[in-house]
């Protein structure tokens, strides 16, 4: 039986610690499909399309990944894709009470639709795609949080700002 997931989210920017839950996702799945939300309720720094392509840039070189953006409930576009599981990452306990609460509406909504929470590893557990742009914004060196790529990114739209 083949397993597809959806690993759902802004990513704006997407940091070492989202491409360690791919990495690690992909070794439980067949087909990880890292799903960039237009989410309506965010002000993101970057716009989809650019939160994209830096995503399909750091994530290029894993087989079983396909990176592309969505709009409307998660639950529908797993249905659409033919998506058995949704990844969701747990940083700290701050985290659970969020997560789980999404995880019981998604249910409700798509019963035939899983979550699986992965904990990053330790090395990034702290990192979040909004403290690596208020520390971009601030100048300070974010080269451990993002790949060379997104910093490249990130160090000129923070320069525009």
């Amino acid at each position: 039986m083949t397993v597809s997931a959806m690993y759902p989210g802004t990513f704006d920017p997407i940091t070492l610690g989202h491409e360690d839950l791919v990495r690690r996702a992909c070794r439980l799945f067949d087909k990880v499909v890292v799903a960039i939300a237009a989410n309506p309720g965010k002000e993101p720094m970057f716009s989809s399309e650019e939160r994209v392509d830096l995503a399909r840039s750091v994530l290029s070189g894993i087989s079983n990944v396909e990176v592309c953006g969505y709009e409307g409930l998660t639950v529908d576009f797993a249905h659409e894709q033919n998506l058995q599981v949704i990844i969701r990452g747990l940083r700290a306990i701050s985290d659970f009470e969020y997560e789980f609460q999404l995880s019981n509406m998604n249910r409700h909504l798509a019963d035939d639709v899983e979550t699986v929470f992965l904990t990053p590893t330790e090395t990034y557990t702290y990192i979040s795609s909004s403290l690596v742009r208020e520390i971009c914004s601030l100048g300070g060196d974010i080269s451990e949080f993002v790949s060379p790529k997104v910093k490249a990114a990130l160090m000129e739209r923070c320069s525009r700002a």
